[in-house]
C-alpha cells in the first residue's frame, strides 16, 4: 500500500482486519457441528408468495429445457448433465445459477414442463449443495436464493409430492437460518441490505416465523436509515443500486400489507424518498446518467417502477447528500457529479469521475460518460471507472482518485478506492440563468492542483457555457501537468470540425444540432467508446480539449443549439438544405465566454 497516505492505510488496515475476522468466523460454517444446528425444526408451509417485478422471458424456458443457460452474459451447454455439476464459465454465471433468478422465465411459461424442470433442478441443487458450501451458501448468494424460491414457491410446488414439499421445506429452513446468523458478513452497502430484505421476506411467508420477522423488520429498518441517505441516494452513489434495491423493496412493501402486518416506518420512508431520487437521475429520453457504475438502462424496468410512483412531480435540482446536481431548461437536462467518492468499503463499483456531467435534449442523448458494460471483463470495467471515461477534466492522463492494485487489497475488498476528492465545495443560483461552481481537489497530492468547473445553462436551454479552472493549491502547484477536457458524446451524434477548424457541429438523429466552441484553444475529435448501451461496447467520438495548466490555466467553452428543426434522417451525403458545416456567422453575442488567459495558474 505504498504511496496512500497515512490515514487512508489505517482505514485499509481496519477494512481488512475486519475481512479477515469475519473470514474465520465463516471457516466454522463448514464444521459438522454447524451442519447440525441448521438442522432444527422447519417451518411446515409457506403463506404467501412475493410478487417478482423484474421482467421475465418465456422463451428462455425453452432453452433451459434443452440444457442451454445464459446468464450474466455467458452461456453453458449442460450436454446432459445437472448444470450445477459444471464447471462454471466465470464467477457471474455461477452466482446467478445458484441465485435461481432464472425461475422467473420458467414461471413465465407456465406449462407443466416447467413446473417439472424447476422441481427437478431444485432437486438436484438440494442433493448436491443442501449442506453448507462457501461458494453458494454465500450471503448474498443466499439471499437472492431465498427471495426467488419464495416468489416462485407457486411454480415449484404446484403439483409437487408430499416428499418434494418436505423437502423443499427443510431447506428452506435451513438456508434461513444460516443467513440469519452470516448476513451481517455480507459486504457493506447493499448486499448487507439484500440479507436484511430476504429474511423479512421469510418472516412473513414462512409459518410460524413472527420472532424472524421482528428481528428482521428491526435490521432492515436500521440497515435503510444508514444507507439510505435523505435525499434518496444510496450511499454508494451508484443509481443502478437504485433500482435494484425497488424491485425488491416494492414487493416487501406488498407482501407487508397483504399479510396484514404493518411495514417499517424506515421501509416505507426510504421508498418514498428513493422515487423521486430515481427521477432525477432520468434523461429526457427515460435512461439513467452513467455516474458511479451505472451500467445500461432497462425500459420495461423503469416502466416497472414508475408505475408504483404516487407523486410524479418534477426532479429535486439538488441532491446534496448523494453530491449530484440538476439543471433543466426547456428540454435540455443537465447533471452534474458534484460529490467525493463514498468510503472505501463502499467503493468497489465507484467511479473518478467528479464533476463530470451528462446532457441530454428532449429524447436525445449528447454529452455522456462511458458507462459501465452489463456483463463485460474486467479491463473493461476498470477503463469505465477511470477519470478520463467521464466528461471532466483530467491531469497527464491520471485519475482524480486512486484504485486498489495490490492483490492483497482486491483479493479480500475488491477493486476498491483508496483515495480521492476529499473536499468537494458546491455553489448554485437558481435564477433565470442556472449556474453550478464545483470544484475538487483530488489532484492535489500528484500536482497540488485544484479542478473547478462552473457550468451555466440558459433559460431556454439552448445555450450552456462552461468552465474549467486549474488553480495551486495553497498558492503554489507541485508540478505543470497536461490537462484534456473531455467531451464524450452518445454514439447517435456526428461530430464536425467547421472549415475554419475553431467550433465543432453535433449533428444529431433527429435533424437537430448543436456547436461546440472553446476560444482559442486547441480542440480535437478523437475515438471514444460508449459501454452503457443494452448492446454492449459501441465505438463513439469525444471532443477534447488540450493545454497545460501553468500556460492556459482557464478554458472557457460552449454548446449552442444552431439547429431545431426535426427532418427525416439521410444517408447521402448532406445537400444545399442540410446543415452549414463550413465555419458559422457570429455577431457580437457568440464571442467565447470569457478570455483563455495564459500566464501563471489561475487563482
Amino acid at each position: 500500500m505504498a504511496g496512500i497516505a497515512l490515514g487512508d492505510r489505517l482505514r485499509i488496515s481496519a477494512i481488512l482486519t475486519a475481512h479477515q475476522l469475519r473470514a474465520l468466523a465463516a471457516a466454522a460454517y463448514s464444521s459438522p457441528l454447524y451442519r447440525w444446528r441448521l438442522s432444527g425444526g422447519a417451518s411446515d408451509r409457506l403463506l404467501i408468495a412475493p410478487q417478482d417485478l423484474r421482467t421475465a422471458d418465456p422463451t428462455m424456458a425453452i432453452d433451459i429445457y434443452h440444457g442451454r443457460f445464459s446468464l450474466a452474459g455467458s452461456v453453458a451447454e449442460t450436454a446432459g448433465e445437472s448444470p450445477f455439476a459444471l464447471k462454471p464459465p466465470n464467477v457471474e454465471w455461477h452466482r446467478a445459477l445458484h441465485g435461481f433468478g432464472w425461475l422467473r422465465d420458467l414461471r413465465a411459461a407456465d406449462t407443466e414442463l416447467a413446473r417439472i424442470q424447476a422441481r427437478a433442478l431444485i432437486s438436484d441443487w438440494m442433493s448436491l449443495y443442501g449442506s453448507w458450501d462457501a461458494g453458494v451458501w454465500d450471503p448474498v448468494v443466499t439471499a437472492r436464493r431465498l427471495i426467488s424460491w419464495f416468489s416462485h414457491s407457486p411454480l415449484v410446488l404446484k403439483g409437487a409430492d408430499h416428499a418434494f414439499y418436505r423437502r423443499f421445506m427443510r431447506s428452506i429452513s435451513r438456508q434461513t437460518r444460516h443467513l440469519a446468523r452470516a448476513g451481517s458478513e455480507a459486504p457493506d452497502g447493499a448486499p448487507k441490505l439484500l440479507a436484511a430484505i430476504a429474511l423479512c421476506y421469510a418472516g412473513l411467508c414462512m409459518h410460524n416465523r413472527q420472532r424472524l420477522l421482528r428481528q428482521a423488520s428491526r435490521w432492515l429498518a436500521d440497515e435503510l436509515a444508514r444507507q439510505i441517505l435523505p435525499d434518496g441516494g444510496h450511499i454508494s452513489r451508484n443509481p443502478e443500486v437504485l433500482i435494484d434495491l425497488l424491485l425488491d423493496l416494492l414487493p416487501l412493501r406488498q407482501t407487508f400489507a397483504a399479510r396484514d402486518v404493518a411495514p417499517p416506518p424506515a421501509l416505507t420512508s426510504a421508498i418514498d424518498r428513493m422515487m423521486p431520487m430515481l427521477r432525477f437521475f432520468r434523461h429526457g429520453d427515460g435512461t439513467l446518467a452513467h455516474f458511479n457504475g451505472m451500467g445500461p438502462t432497462y425500459p420495461d424496468v423503469m416502466a416497472t417502477l414508475l408505475a408504483y410512483d404516487d407523486a410524479r412531480g418534477r426532479p429535486v435540482s439538488g441532491a446534496p447528500h448523494s453530491g449530484y446536481q440538476r439543471i433543466e431548461a426547456g428540454d435540455v437536462v443537465v447533471l452534474i457529479d458534484t460529490g467525493p467518492p463514498p468510503p472505501p468499503r463502499l467503493s468497489r463499483e465507484a467511479h473518478a469521475g467528479c464533476l463530470s456531467f451528462e446532457m441530454s435534449a428532449g429524447l436525445e442523448r449528447i454529452i455522456v460518460n462511458c458507462g459501465v458494460p452489463p456483463f463485460g471483463s474486467r479491463r473493461w470495467r476498470t477503463v469505465s471507472r477511470s477519470t478520463a471515461a467521464h466528461s471532466t477534466a483530467t491531469l497527464d492522463d491520471t485519475s482524480s482518485c486512486r484504485f486498489a492494485s495490490a492483490a492483497i487489497v482486491v483479493d479480500r475488498l475488491g477493486p476498491i478506492i483508496l483515495s480521492g476528492p476529499r473536499h468537494v465545495p458546491v455553489e448554485r443560483r437558481d435564477e433565470e440563468i442556472v449556474s453550478v461552481v464545483a470544484s475538487h481537489d483530488g489532484y492535489r497530492g500528484d500536482f497540488g492542483i485544484q479542478h473547478e468547473r462552473r457550468l451555466t445553462v440558459s433559460a431556454d436551454g439552448d445555450r450552456i457555457e462552461g468552465e474549467d479552472i486549474f488553480s495551486a493549491i495553497g498558492g503554489r502547484a507541485t508540478a505543470d501537468p497536461t490537462y484534456a477536457v473531455r467531451f464524450h458524446l452518445h454514439p447517435q451524434v456526428r461530430a464536425s470540425r467547421t472549415r475554419d477548424g475553431t467550433h465543432v457541429v453535433l449533428a444529431l438523429p433527429s435533424g437537430s444540432a448543436w456547436e461546440f466552441f472553446a476560444g482559442g484553444a486547441e480542440i480535437s475529435i478523437e475515438e471514444s467508446v460508449y459501454l452503457g448501451g443494452v448492446e454492449g461496447p459501441r465505438r463513439s467520438e469525444q471532443i477534447v480539449v488540450h493545454g497545460r495548466c501553468r500556460h492556459v490555466p482557464r478554458v472557457s467553452w460552449r454548446l449552442r443549439r444552431i439547429e431545431r428543426q426535426t427532418r427525416r434522417r439521410r444517408d447521402s451525403a448532406p445537400g444545399e438544405d442540410e446543415l452549414p458545416f463550413g465555419a458559422p456567422e457570429t455577431d457580437a453575442q457568440d464571442v467565447a465566454p470569457s478570455e483563455s488567459g495564459t500566464g501563471e495558474l489561475a487563482g
